[in-house]
């Protein structure tokens, strides 16, 4: 009875967690539409440096599971939370002219060491609580519901905090939403504090390790998934939200209250990724993952596909949200809702693909989250590179970059995801 409770406890503890981890990445394309208006090159800039440090915590994150705990590796993400907000809020300083990009840059560095140890922690626990298989992908599955929340509500939140972008827009306009940010992370590393949660990899014997995750051809294939997968969940919205902002004749057109639309927007594809990771919970006891990840891989690249090649004059009513108006349905390209409706494929992505990459490893699971939160930098190299795209040519031609990687992620889980290293010895 004892261990259930725990194990309860430890669950809505890591759904928490992971729903912290969407609050603090979705800021940044939000907040590129502030900075993108003074520097163009900036849109999805705060988004790269927030993945970057991904590359440097990824894997000294996994090595902190191993060496410190599950716990202990919570509460020094939150306080490094807590000091990469901080520094985004000084970013708003008028006193710092023009450095004050720089100063923002450096507070999204910060906070993506945040969330690259958040997520570190977050994945394997939760598989490891649902006992992997199926059950595993359940779990998580459960958490990034939570994820998806959130994900829905930052977008939101910036979009009518700032309604239109104009020159005189500036971080400052946003303060609200980073003093919230700032009071979830203290009230979270207070809480967490008194939490008991299991400790897996310090029960086991961690000395004798002949082999490493590299040896596990699906985990190196799926580690290379999750690399694309997150360029396609971020690149998806972020460029539905830099079209319906761009009001001239590239973008979508709309003169009044552009980004704020684009928000709302972006958030239908957030709140979709929510109702998709829910019903993917309800249904993983019974459906197995690979069978998910073909399905919605498959879906994704024929809306996507869609989405290119309709004209912008097609339009359809979203909901959306303006200054003055209130919430109400606005006209928008029907490419726009393509697009969006991905959320429902992409929601079931990231756990299935990190269920799929592990599965098998063992005491080798620490090792291989800290070395998947690495390759999570594809959500800032990919959407980067598609921005240049859609610089360059088009918003919607920058999209067969977000096709070609989907067509890697149905050929994991067509053939790759299948483990050919069982003679290895995992326990």
């Amino acid at each position: 009875m004892t261990q259930k409770k725990t194990n309860m406890v430890a669950i809505v503890t890591m759904c928490f967690i992971f729903a912290m981890i969407s609050f603090v990445t979705n800021m940044a394309a939000p907040f590129g539409n502030i900075w993108g208006n003074q520097y163009e090159w900036s849109k999805m800039a705060g988004n790269l440096m927030n993945f970057a440090a991904y590359v440097f915590m990824g894997i000294p994150a996994g090595k902190m599971l191993i060496k410190i705990g599950y716990k202990k590796t919570t509460l020094i993400a939150l306080a490094v939370g807590f000091l990469g907000i901080c520094i985004q809020y000084v970013s708003s300083f008028s006193a710092l002219g023009g450095s004050a990009i720089y100063v923002y840059l450096l507070g999204a560095f910060v906070c993506g060491f945040c969330v690259c140890m958040l997520n570190t922690v977050v994945n394997p626990m939760l598989n490891i609580l649902g006992g992997g298989g199926n059950k595993g992908n359940q779990y998580i599955q459960i958490g990034g519901t939570l994820n998806s929340l959130t994900g829905t509500l930052t977008p939101l939140l910036v979009g009518v905090l700032i309604g239109t972008v104009t020159a005189n827009t500036q971080m400052s306009d946003v303060s609200p939403l980073l003093f919230i940010a700032m009071a979830v992370f203290a009230i979270s590393f207070v809480i967490i504090k008194f939490i008991n949660f299991p400790e897996p990899a310090q029960e086991r014997n961690t000395t004798a390790y002949e082999h490493s995750a590299w040896n596990f051809r699906h985990f190196v294939l799926g580690a290379i998934a999750i690399f694309f997968y997150v360029g396609v969940e971020i690149g998806i919205p972020a460029q539905v939200n830099f079209f319906l902002a761009d009001a001239s004749e590239k973008g979508a057109g709309i003169a009044l209250n552009g980004a704020a639309i684009g928000g709302a927007i972006a958030a239908v594809y957030w709140l979709l990724m929510m109702v998709g990771r829910a019903a993917s919970s309800a249904i993983s006891g019974k459906i197995s993952t690979r069978t998910q990840m073909i399905s919605v891989s498959a879906i994704a690249i024929i809306l996507v596909a869609i989405a290119i090649f309709v004209p912008k004059t097609v339009t359809v009513n979203m909901p959306g949200y303006a200054a003055g108006e209130g919430f109400a349905l606005f006209q928008v390209p029907l490419s726009c809702l393509l697009l969006v409706l991905c959320g429902l494929c992409t929601s079931v992505m990231w756990g299935a693909i990190f269920n799929l990459a592990v599965e098998g490893l063992g005491k080798y699971t620490e090792q291989a989250s800290g070395i998947f939160m690495t390759l999570v930098i594809g959500g800032g190299i990919m959407p980067f590179i598609q921005n240049i795209i859609a610089k360059n040519t088009t918003y919607m031609n920058s999209y067969w970059l977000v096709i070609a990687m989907l067509a890697y992620l149905l050929f994991y889980s067509l053939i790759g995801c299948k483990n050919v290293n069982k003679d290895i010895p995992v326990e």
